[in-house]
């Protein structure tokens, strides 16, 4: 939710940014591509029929189930979401998490957010054009490996001053010892194009405002953006500045921040006319494109058309490797409630074993004791085995 001023800064973009060498991947085209206007017209036309997401409201609540139940018909598990609750003005809220491990740097995230609630009216437009674009760019990087871990983060509380990405950075990302390792933070607020209108444009915000000291980087991540809507999308892009959304609450904690806003602005955010007819659908969807297509790239997905490694073993994964103390435990899209790990010597010998009932989507195990050298772990649920060899330094 913003409202844009009358007179704001035009830069013009004559170059691509210097940092990262950027150029077509047929491997992202091809995940691109499958983006579904299906999905994207019928996810507006539910989220619009869920009514008016306000605080403290059951419309609120069931919007939760059901961005939860979408991510688990994608094929993630319970384990990989996490509901944070928090409370202000009387009310209690939650922000709903989904998590995808990296393959490399597993403690470094890329954020991608924007908010689930509305006021005055269904918001179909601001923000259920953000919600569905997320949702396709979670199930469309769901059997993707990716370097970067990423948090899909459905915000509530935006309406009412940024409450919910508030609470989360509070709570979560300066709660988190050490502190949250966040790459970049990707929101889409209000992307859904005005019916009737010529709606060709997508508007690629960059931080302009203090504190200062990573606005050069905001920069050079936007213009990545605008090179990748470029590459995989016909959509024209136009740079502006990011203010009065949630990726302001990590902009004031010196994050690094991008986004994505409809340049035709709608006039029926905050009304009770917010509704899918006063929108263009087509749009929508070609914002998604675009977004998965910078997904893709900020997260530095795997370049092969499949990774049967990957998705054969249920994603999981050991991190980190070597490791000299903790060895950390992804469950990937595993959904049991009991496992067994096991961490074997060269010689044979059984040297950590322990039962896990209940588990979380990471769950960690201490090797410091451990003499230096190579182990084989192994993960056992009742019906499937997974091994992997590590090194203790």
């Amino acid at each position: 939710m913003k409202t844009y001023k009358i007179i704001f800064l035009i830069i013009a973009i004559f170059t691509l940014n210097f940092a990262t060498a950027q150029s077509y991947i047929p491997a992202y085209a091809n995940i691109v591509n499958q983006t579904s206007q299906t999905n994207i017209t019928n996810n507006l036309t539910e989220y619009e029929a869920l009514g008016v997401k306000r605080r403290g409201t059951p419309e609120l609540q069931n919007t939760l189930n059901w961005l939860k139940n979408k991510y688990l018909s994608y094929g993630y598990t319970n384990l990989q979401m996490v509901e944070d609750t928090y409370s202000y003005s009387g009310f209690t809220c939650k922000n709903l998490t989904l998590n995808k491990v990296g393959t490399v740097y597993p403690n470094i995230y890329v954020i991608i957010c924007g908010h689930y609630d509305s006021i005055s009216g269904t918001g179909t437009n601001d923000n259920g054009s953000g919600v569905v674009s997320i949702l396709e760019m979670a199930r469309l990087l769901k059997n993707v490996p990716t370097e970067y871990s990423i948090k899909f983060v459905n915000f509530s509380g935006e309406e009412d001053g940024l409450k919910g990405s508030q609470a989360y950075v509070s709570n979560i990302v300066n709660a988190t010892t050490p502190k949250l390792n966040i790459k970049l933070v990707f929101n889409l607020d209000e992307v859904g194009g005005v019916a009737g209108m010529v709606n060709n444009t997508i508007t690629c915000e960059r931080d302009t405002a203090s504190p200062t000291t990573n606005n050069a980087a905001s920069n050079t991540f936007t213009n990545q953006m605008i090179t990748c809507v470029g590459l995989y999308t016909s959509l024209n892009t136009f740079l502006s500045y990011a203010y009065a959304s949630d990726y302001m609450s990590f902009q004031s904690n010196n994050e690094i921040i991008t986004g994505m806003f409809e340049t035709n602005e709608t006039t029926h955010k905050h009304t009770p006319t917010d509704f899918l007819v006063n929108m263009d659908p087509v749009y929508n969807y070609n914002v998604a494109k675009a977004a998965t297509g910078s997904a893709l790239h900020f997260a530095v997905a795997s370049t092969a058309l499949s990774n049967d490694e990957f998705n054969s073993g249920y994603q999981v994964s050991f991190f980190p490797n070597p490791t000299s103390e903790f060895l950390n435990i992804n469950l990937g899209t595993l959904n049991d409630n009991y496992y067994e790990i096991s961490l074997i010597d060269i010689n044979g010998k059984v040297a950590v074993e322990k039962s896990i009932i209940n588990p979380d989507q990471i769950e960690k195990i201490n090797v410091g004791l451990l003499e230096k050298g190579m182990y084989l772990v192994v993960l056992k649920t009742k019906n499937k085995k997974i091994t992997k060899k590590i090194v203790i330094n």
